[in-house]
């Protein structure tokens, strides 16, 4: 530790941090206005000034490095006038209009962090005349608006878009007071290659860049903020809830998730608000062929006889999109308790493998990443930023894409399969590796019919890049092998990638640089928990659809249409509720907590943001109370199963 003295009190400090970040875990004010602790220090707005005994001039306390037995003094006679200057000619620049701008508010609740600054340096007025700036606000972007006129230049959404999603959508333009946010070559907001994630909006100081969908509805210190996950896929990243009288206000990424680290796609962040659904009221049951509202014990009742006429002719299918609480309930009850002929999961993603995998945080860390199979820039979005963000520090990034990908344009190498399949550009990249001799374990040598050149003529790819990807992969010091779940249905696809992970020493004794992506939120509890087998409808007599606020897909809702009798256990309503016999409303996940498991095997906790509505039961309690309609008691010691039936690593523990 480095031992230095900041306003007379002596701090201790990491080597390497900076003066700010000492000062500020030290509990000792200093302004800023460009800093952000999760972006790289910039030191642009020169309000965090210090005076440093020994230095001729101030410095940006932001980018100042501590060294040993350091002197610093944060709030002089002569830094205040300095940092008054500054905040005059910041408000001069540009039309800052403290009451008309969505983010102002008194020096105690104000979420414009000029506007704070400027109360904490005692200022009540402004000491220059402003110039009046009248730049266009961009408002083409479906869920944020861009207004220069607001802007101080910090170039926090300009850092956050690059070193947080990867995308350098965002840059400057002009020169001096006419300089500019713009997107790409200063295309509109709404047709640049922005990716929606928000991350510029949530780091934005000032009213410059605010959510079409929640500006205006309350200052923060109105709102009520609950931490939680969301659970658009399996990356589970910590997101913070504000809500106001019933109603979500704004959704952002939790800057203290172990997982994201506060960044966000936008299904976590845009998505849930945008979207406009139907919610389920009463219990439905179909008298006459029409669906009338009923009380849930009569509701419960219908569905009790009917499983009780034919116990054995039940399929019970579940969204891996509810929580692990539900998950081990509905297995319970239809599984164990009444050995219904199908127990499934939506969408059927095979179980993860019993080797051990790796993290996040491993990927992170690579130096060069093989994607096999995957979409991250639609589904596991959070995934490709972590990914995309490292590339300009010199990360590799290998595709093999038998469709069209996202990726593609930035990757060093994109492998198609043409007429082959994934199985053999995989066997390919291996034999290549063997054939230069570049493998880092030992390995049998090629059989006559593994050879490369039979494999590539059975892919039609062009040899010369094939060889090049796999040199590049075997020569990697940290490589890493991302891969979708589905490919892991084929047993010969399983041996093609443990394979390669072995030869370029992705797996060895000491670390594993193999993560398969889990499809849903709860996907890789499913698979624990047996859940995850393909839905096969026969001949039963009663399916049972446990859908919480999850979707189906049109061939899935056809499929479930032809059961004789059908009880959907939905939070909004669907094509489905013409041919239900029972519906039974529960809570989506703003209104239900509960425990998910992400894809690197973390446990995580969500909590409820918002009270159930009056008619709609936690979809656990759901099972449970139709359990006791049909006199069982359900085991609810859902930690204990879950432990049991995880056979590849322990659970990481992480309550949010």
């Amino acid at each position: 530790m480095i031992s230095l003295t900041i306003d007379g009190k002596s701090v201790q400090a990491e080597p390497g941090s900076t003066v700010l970040r000492a000062a500020q875990r030290s509990g000792i004010h200093i302004p800023t206005l460009c800093d952000h602790p999760h972006l790289t220090p910039y030191g642009g707005c020169r309000l965090c000034m210090v005076e440093v005994k020994g230095m001729r001039v101030p410095a940006a306390s932001c980018t100042l490095p501590v060294t040993e037995g350091m002197i610093v003094q944060t709030n002089t006679p002569a830094l205040q006038q300095s940092r008054q200057v500054i905040l005059s000619l910041l408000f001069s620049e540009r039309n800052h209009f403290c009451p008309f701008c969505q983010v102002s508010g008194s020096a105690a609740t104000s979420a414009c962090e000029l506007q704070r600054s400027a109360y904490h340096e005692g200022m009540t007025h402004w000491p220059m005349q402003p110039q009046w700036s009248g730049f266009v606000v961009d408002t083409s972007h479906p869920y944020f608006i861009l207004d220069n006129n607001r802007c101080i230049l910090c170039r926090r959404c300009v850092r956050a878009c690059a070193e947080m999603a990867g995308s350098f959508t965002l840059n400057v333009e002009e020169r001096g007071a006419a300089t500019v946010i713009v997107a790409d070559t200063n295309v509109p907001l709404g047709k640049s290659s922005c990716v929606q994630c928000g991350s510029c909006v949530q780091v934005c100081p000032t009213g410059a860049l605010i959510d079409r969908q929640s500006a205006y509805l309350g200052a923060d210190p109105q709102l009520e903020v609950t931490r939680s996950i969301c659970t658009g896929c399996s990356v589970g990243c910590g997101i913070r809830i504000f809500t106001r009288s019933g109603h979500i206000v704004r959704i952002e990424g939790d800057w203290d998730g172990p997982v994201n680290g506060g960044v966000l796609c936008k299904r976590g962040r845009f998505l849930p608000l945008a979207e406009k659904r139907e919610r389920l009221g009463s219990p439905l049951l179909k008298v006459n062929g029409v669906l009338v509202p009923v009380s849930w014990e009569r509701a419960l009742q219908a569905v009790a006889a009917r499983i009780q006429a034919a116990p054995e002719q039940v399929a019970a299918v579940i969204s891996p999109r509810l929580p692990v609480e539900t998950l081990h309930a509905f297995r319970s009850l239809f599984g164990s308790e009444l050995k219904s002929q199908t127990v499934a999961c939506l969408g059927g993603q095979p179980a993860a493998h019993s080797r051990r995998e790796g993290t996040l945080d491993d990927l992170q860390h690579s130096d060069c990443i093989l994607v096999v199979g995957a979409d991250l820039s639609n589904n596991h979005e959070v995934a490709g930023f972590m990914i995309k963000r490292n590339l300009p520090r010199g990360v590799k990034l290998i595709l093999i894409a038998p469709q069209e990908n996202d990726l593609a344009d930035q990757a060093h190498f994109v492998l198609r399969p043409g007429t082959g399949s994934v199985e053999d550009v995989l066997n390919a990249l291996s034999a290549a590796i063997l054939q230069g001799e570049l493998n880092r374990n030992p390995a049998e040598p090629l059989d006559a019919e593994g050879t490369l050149l039979r494999l590539l003529r059975q892919t039609g790819m062009p040899g010369d890049e094939l060889i090049a990807a796999a040199e590049t992969l075997a020569r990697a010091a940290a490589p890493f092998i991302l891969f979708e779940s589905e490919l892991y249905e084929s047993s010969e696809t399983r041996e093609s990638l443990a394979k390669l992970a072995v030869l370029i020493g992705a797996v060895d004794d000491e670390r594993c640089g193999l993560l398969s992506l889990k499809g849903a939120a709860n996907n890789l509890a499913a698979a624990w928990l047996e859940l995850n087998n393909q839905v096969a409808l026969r001949d039963e007599q009663v399916v049972y659809l446990a859908l919480g606020d999850d979707r189906l897909s049109e061939a899935q809702a056809r499929r479930m249409q032809r059961a004789p009798f059908l009880v959907v256990q939905a939070a909004y309503a669907s094509s489905l509720l013409d041919q239900a016999d029972v519906v039974l409303p529960t809570t989506p996940c703003w209104e239900q907590g509960g425990h998910y498991v992400n894809l690197e095997g973390r446990l995580q906790q969500a909590q409820p943001a918002l009270p159930a509505k009056a008619e709609a039961h936690d979809n656990t309690a759901v099972l449970v109370d139709l359990a006791g309609c049909l006199k069982i008691h359900l085991d609810t010691n859902w930690q204990e199963a879950l432990n049991a039936l995880n056979h590849s690593a322990p659970l990481i523990v992480q309550e949010a």
